[in-house]
This record gives C-alpha cells, structure tokens and sequence, in this order.
C-alpha cells in the first residue's frame, strides 16, 4: 500500500476509537462501584452512563472507520483499546495486574492482531439474494444452531451457577453473540439499499430481512451489554477486556468465514499464522485466568486475616 493511497483518516478514527473503547468497561465499572459505595443503583451513576455512552461512540467511530479504511488495517488497532483500558484501569479503579497478568495481556493482543492479520478476507458479497443465499447455506445454520444451544446452555446452567467464579462464562456469552451482530450489521446495509430504494419489485422481501436483521442486532447487543456489566460486578475491567476482546474477535472472525465462504482461499502461510495466533492468545488467556486465580486467593486470605 503506498503512501498515496494509504488511509490516514481511516487509521485517525480507529486509534481514536480504540481510545474510546478501552475506556468503556473501566467506566462501567468506575460507575458500579461508585453505586455499590452508595448503595444505589449503577443505573442511576453518571460515571456508568458516561461509559455507556463512550460504548456507544466507540461502536459509531468503528463504523466509520471500516467504510474509510481496509479492515485488515483498522481490526488490529483495536489491540491499543485493550492495552489503554489497562492502563486506565490501574488509575482510576487501582486494578494493578500482576507480571504474569502484564504478560497474558500482551499475548492476548499480539496474537489477536496475528488471528486478524492471516484471517480469511471476506469476499464482496453485492446484492440482498446473495446474502439470503448465504445466510440459508447448510453449514451457516448448523454454526448458528450449535451457537444459539452453546448460549442457552451458558445462560441457562453455567450463568447461575458459575458465572461469578468464572470470567469465561460472561466472556463466553458476550462473544458468542458477536456471531450474530456482526454478520446482522454486514447484511443491515444490503437489506437496506432495497429495502427503502422504492424501486425494487422485492421491497417488501428486503423490508422483511431488513427487520429481522435489525431484530437479531438489537437482542444480541442487550444481551452482551447486560452480561458485560453482570462481569464488571464481579471482575476486574482490564482482565475482562483482554480474555473478551481475544474471544470475541475469534467468534466474528469464524462467523464471517462461514457465512462468507471464506476459508477455501486460505494458503499455508495464512493456516500457520492462525495457528501461532491462537497458541499465542491461548497462553495469553491462561496466564491470565492464572493470575485471576491468585488474586482471588490473595484476597480471600486478606479478608480472612481482616
């Protein structure tokens, strides 16, 4: 890419929207503690609202820069969201990781950047029939099947009983959801170009897959945004950032293949690199959890002590 085509503003939005995003949770959770002192609501807090609406602004400004800039150039800036929440954190919520915490959370971002460089690119999908075409391909449903029965399983059993002791089943939860917002926020833009064109003999149609995309976007994001917030109640922000950004990232990044057929253009180089990718965000998760785990016991012997 020389230096004439390459898109500066593309790359200004996305590292501000990194920015921006990296401060959500450690808002949110600024805000549920600020309540929970108070004994009032988060709800209520204007710290937690001022996160939300930094979410919100986040999510715009990624909309933005993914219509100015290549993907494989914006996704990986999003890496600089995790490591300024991080930093963040430690100022405003004291939430001092530890060395091997540090280490897990460079892992995580260097090789969710790796995962995001050798993905398989989506190809150009132009018309509403395409989508539809691809949305009812066999092996796209049984990745939503076995997706929506992972969810109620997580919601149903595992979020009861062992979402506040495990970060994984809030993390698992909100990213799984990203199989479905992001494919349904791709497909919103197509859907609508006919659906609201007033031209098209198949309006309706398109109306009707416009609404159901929009349906789908709207439950998913509710869904994630109150399971967000059930896991900063109960974790540190910078440690639930990390382990949901690497997760997230590789739940959209399989949804998209899927649905786009990607995965027959993948060469050798690309299949190693994910590879490395994923062993590297593996570790990086564990030495994480490793580091949750001997936080909690720190605490729990502290307060026993108390």
């Amino acid at each position: 890419m020389d230096e004439a085509s390459f898109p500066v503003a593309g790359v200004v939005i996305a590292v501000v929207s990194s920015f921006i995003n990296g401060s959500t949770f450690v808002l949110q959770k600024k805000g549920i503690l600020r309540a929970r002192k108070s004994g009032g609501s988060y709800l209520a807090d204007c710290v937690w609202w001022c996160g939300t609406l930094a979410m919100i602004v986040g999510q715009i400004g990624n909309f933005l820069a993914y219509n100015v800039a290549p993907a494989v150039v914006v996704t990986p800036l999003g890496a600089l969201g995790v490591l300024f929440g991080a930093v963040l954190a430690s100022w405003l919520l004291q939430e001092h990781l530890d060395l091997i915490g540090k280490l897990g959370c460079t892992l995580c971002c260097c090789g969710s950047v790796v995962l995001i460089i050798h993905s398989p690119k989506s190809e150009n999908v132009t018309s509403r029939a395409e989508l539809e075409e691809r949305l009812m391909d066999p092996v796209f449903l049984v990745y939503i099947s076995v997706v929506v029965l992972l969810l109620i399983i997580l919601i149903g059993r595992f979020s009861p009983a062992h979402g506040k002791s495990n970060i994984m089943v809030y993390v698992g939860i909100c990213s799984l959801l990203g199989s479905f917002t992001v494919p349904s926020s791709k497909g919103l833009g197509l859907a609508a170009q006919e659906a609201f064109s007033g031209t098209s003999t198949s309006d309706s149609r398109a109306l009707y897959l416009f609404l159901g995309l929009l349906g789908i976007l709207l439950v998913s994001i509710m869904i994630q945004f109150t399971f967000i917030n059930k896991a900063l109640e109960c974790f540190s922000s910078n440690m639930f950032e990390a382990i949901y950004y690497v997760t997230f990232t590789s739940c959209v990044i399989l949804a998209s293949a899927i649905l786009f057929r990607e995965w027959t253009a993948l060469g050798i180089v690309d299949c190693f690199g994910i590879l490395c990718g994923f062993i590297t965000v593996s570790v990086g998760v564990a030495l994480l959890r490793i580091s949750q785990e001997a936080t909690f016991s720190w605490s729990q012997t502290r307060a026993k002590k108390d």
